[in-house]
């Protein structure tokens, strides 16, 4: 099955705009989104894994993880959750970090994301608004491609994993 996946990059406001479609219902894609155990079977592109280190969904709560490379090298996200509303969206603060949660300095500082989410029939679709601090930066994180790419390959990860949940139940 084909489903739906947008990425536009609108440089005036530094925003990229995301919209993929999966299907499985909302509830299992809003925990894929918001469980560490679930989040880390899918989210790095491959050969590359994520590494959940501290999960704390809720409003003021973070998720520190590491996305790790073949060689084993570590490299850390912080996400600061700002807003919930359950099952239908979420707003985070992203930036990179050190393995105890602590900002380094990458050439970014950090950027606003909002996840929301819709259920259709026998599907639910993500819209992602990422929302980075300046435009250099956002040409920064786009050069090459890598983060489309980067994504696109996460999401495949996610219709693979969510069907064998699908498939098992």
């Amino acid at each position: 099955m084909n489903m739906l996946f947008d990425f536009t990059v609108d440089k005036a406001t530094a925003t990229i705009y995301i919209t993929r479609e999966f299907a499985a219902d909302l509830d299992l894609v809003w925990d894929a989104f918001t469980k560490a155990e679930m989040l880390d079977q899918w989210m790095g592109p491959k050969p590359f894994r994520v590494q959940t280190k501290e999960m704390d969904f809720r409003e003021g709560g973070r998720w520190l993880f590491a996305m790790v490379s073949p060689e084993n090298v570590a490299r850390y996200s912080l996400v600061e959750y700002i807003e919930i509303q359950p099952k239908s969206s979420f707003s985070t603060k992203n930036s990179f970090c050190d393995e105890n949660g602590n900002p380094i300095n990458t050439g970014f500082t950090s950027s606003l994301t909002t996840n929301s989410f819709k259920a259709g029939a026998g599907t639910t679709t993500v819209n992602i608004v990422k929302r980075m601090a300046s435009l250099s930066e956002l040409e920064q994180f786009i050069a090459g491609g890598f983060y489309k790419e980067g994504t696109a390959m996460g999401f495949r990860n996610l219709d693979d994993y969510l069907l064998t949940l699908v498939t098992n139940k």
